[in-house]
């Protein structure tokens, strides 16, 4: 988590500072930037500060033996996150590994926990955001907030993006929606259609109680899809026990 640590100090104006030497090790003074120049990365570091709580610097501990059935999700999970960490030489040409999923199913069956159990077992930095955080009242800040979103977990790679609740921030286009809605779902397809046609590194991850309420575009970003079940009688026993107590 050093990866994720640094990050955060960066955007928090605790980095080093970018001196500029000449040969002799002697400090030569930069070339100040014009005002506009200097206003747009005010602005991007402002952004970039606002998503500063997304990255997880701490895992949250949560291990797969912690999650309670789900074995589909989690093999599969292990799959596109875990294995081509470890053996990047396997996941090469038609076999690289997918670069969007989304889990949906419905709601308090684990999603998130999976996410977090994610986190743990991926030696990469994490994103957890909501669709709130990607939000702003102020007109074209919010898709800057995507886009700074993306930015930033391409310096950080390999990363991992988890968005809970995505359908509210992408529904399905419709003639009566407001021009910053629009806006905030043609820059997250451009963001997400460079990370599945990129080798950058960074994994979309997703979760939703409602796939159908989501833009068909932005279903088609995600390469894969996993069902995330009402848990069945196996999996009750796994979290409660063979002879859970009922509280009075």
């Amino acid at each position: 988590m050093k990866r994720a640590e640094d990050l955060k100090a960066m955007l928090n104006g605790d980095g080093p500072p970018n001196a500029n030497h000449d040969a002799n090790g002697a400090g030569t003074a930069a070339r100040p930037p014009d005002a506009k120049g200097k206003k747009a990365e005010d602005e991007a570091a402002k952004l970039q500060a606002s998503l500063g709580s997304a990255i997880v610097t701490e895992k949250p501990n949560v291990k797969w033996d912690d999650v309670a059935g789900l074995d589909a999700a989690k093999d599969a999970l292990k799959e596109a996150v875990i294995l081509p960490a470890r053996f990047p030489h396997l996941f090469v040409g038609k076999r690289r590994p997918w670069r969007g999923i989304l889990l949906y199913g419905p709601p308090g069956t684990g999603k998130s926990y999976l996410a977090k159990a994610v986190a743990t077992e991926a030696d990469a930095t994490f994103f957890a955001v909501s669709s709130s955080d990607l939000v702003s009242k102020w007109q074209g800040e919010s898709e800057k907030l995507v886009r700074n979103l993306f930015e930033m977990a391409r310096e950080a790679a390999p990363s991992i993006v988890f968005i809970d609740e995505i359908d509210s921030l992408a529904t399905q286009r419709s003639e009566g929606e407001s021009e910053s809605a629009r806006r905030i779902k043609t820059e997250f397809l451009v963001q997400m259609q460079g990370v599945s046609g990129g080798a950058n590194g960074v994994l979309v991850l997703a979760a939703t109680n409602v796939p159908w309420e989501i833009d068909a575009a932005m279903r088609r970003r995600f390469e894969k899809r996993i069902y995330i079940p009402l848990p069945e009688v196996r999996t009750l026993t796994l979290r409660l026990g063979p002879n859970p107590k009922v509280g009075t």
